[in-house]
């Protein structure tokens, strides 16, 4: 299948199960570890209620398995042994209490979990051994239909639980370093890797839209500003149509020194945020792709120098909006916000006492986007 037929098919395919406009969502991450703590999820729930934070993007599975108490006997069997929520639904019916929108992560092509139980579904070596990571992992094989059901019956449990969107990350393959064997995809046949990554999202999509549920994905940031597919597979023309909302990952401190002209882009946030959401944006303006469909990850954490706090982040954010988007997502791995938090605008206050839900739009952009 050509490349053209391939946009055209995952074009009319998303078109067919396509669900509402996404809302404008300025959320935090929200691991496994701290959706597990209910004395964290009052701390998270507590900078949301005070804040313009309305959205929580929890684990429900990632590298360890699944952080829930599933009802499907295939997912029971990839469990792994991390531990779950508490009450998945005490805390959905809280969070929806207290208008934060839930969407349910769940890391896909990255699971040494599912690829320890069940053998059949790795990567493998030309010799038809497993294949490893430089961290001595294993991966899971995108061309394997067995395994997307598996993942999609996840999604399946998120959506019955409560969850309004399904965030799916890990779409990708590993890096095929040169120092590494060389990686081998049984079933691949003549499918490329961003062909096989576009088909995996559209098939979710078309199921989870028939239960009102978002499906969005991560993807490296990278990709919004490079021109073709990524030795990962990821290819915005090809994502861009498969998801309702795609996340880029634009951390300052990942991208290399040069990009966009910066010698240090980790010490300009501003200027590599505004550069790569602006590269995100023209290219779905081609596509015909309006409103909140991008929704770049942010980053809440310190790698390197600077030190990431308020200024950092509110300098992040000014980007995005100039950038012609109003949502964005913190992410800091350990879910610990209190570095940045004062660089989130307040909740203005009710007439009636409490706290309003952030409907604040940011100013129109006053300057061009950058070219």
């Amino acid at each position: 299948m050509t490349r053209a037929l391939l946009l055209l098919l995952v074009s009319a395919l998303s078109a067919a199960a396509q669900t509402p406009n996404p809302p404008t969502v300025r959320g935090i991450y929200v691991n496994r570890f701290a959706a597990q703590s209910p004395r964290k999820m009052r701390s998270l729930i507590a900078l949301a209620d005070s804040t313009e934070i309305n959205g929580f993007v929890i684990d429900i599975k990632d590298e360890f398995g699944i952080n829930y108490a599933s009802t499907d006997t295939l997912v029971r069997r990839n469990a792994g042994r991390a531990g779950v929520i508490p009450d998945l639904k005490d805390l959905l019916d809280t969070l929806k209490a207290h208008h934060i929108v839930p969407i349910a992560r769940i890391v896909v092509f990255k699971d040494s979990v599912t690829a320890r139980l069940n053998p059949q579904w790795r990567i493998l070596k030309i010799d038809g051994t497993s294949w490893h990571d430089k961290k001595g992992m294993t991966w899971v094989n995108p061309y394997n239909h067995d395994l997307w059901e598996y993942d999609l019956r996840v999604a399946d449990e998120a959506a019955a639980a409560g969850f309004e969107e399904v965030q799916f990350d890990y779409i990708r393959f590993p890096e095929p370093y040169k120092s590494l064997p060389t990686q081998v995809f049984p079933g691949a046949g003549d499918r490329s890797k961003p062909q096989v990554l576009a088909e995996f999202l559209s098939a979710a999509r078309a199921r989870l839209a028939k239960k009102g549920v978002r499906t969005t994905a991560d993807i490296f940031g990278l990709v919004t500003s490079v021109n073709g597919a990524l030795e990962v597979g990821q290819r915005w023309e090809d994502l861009a149509q498969s998801a309702d909302v795609i996340l880029p990952m634009t951390y300052p401190s990942h991208y290399p020194h040069g990009s966009f002209g910066l010698d240090h882009p980790n010490a300009e946030p501003y200027k590599t945020i505004l550069a790569a959401v602006s590269a995100a944006h023209r290219r779905d303006e081609k596509l015909g792709l309006q409103g909140e469909h991008v929704r770049p990850w942010l980053q809440a954490f310190t790698l390197g120098k600077p030190p990431y706090g308020p200024d950092e982040l509110r300098e992040q954010k000014k980007a995005v909006y100039e950038a012609g988007y109003q949502g964005w997502v913190l992410w800091n791995p350990g879910s610990r916000y209190d570095a940045v938090a004062a660089g989130l605008d307040k909740k203005p206050a009710q007439a009636g006492g409490g706290q309003a839900l952030a409907a604040k739009r940011s100013p129109a952009p006053t300057t061009a986007r950058q070219p």
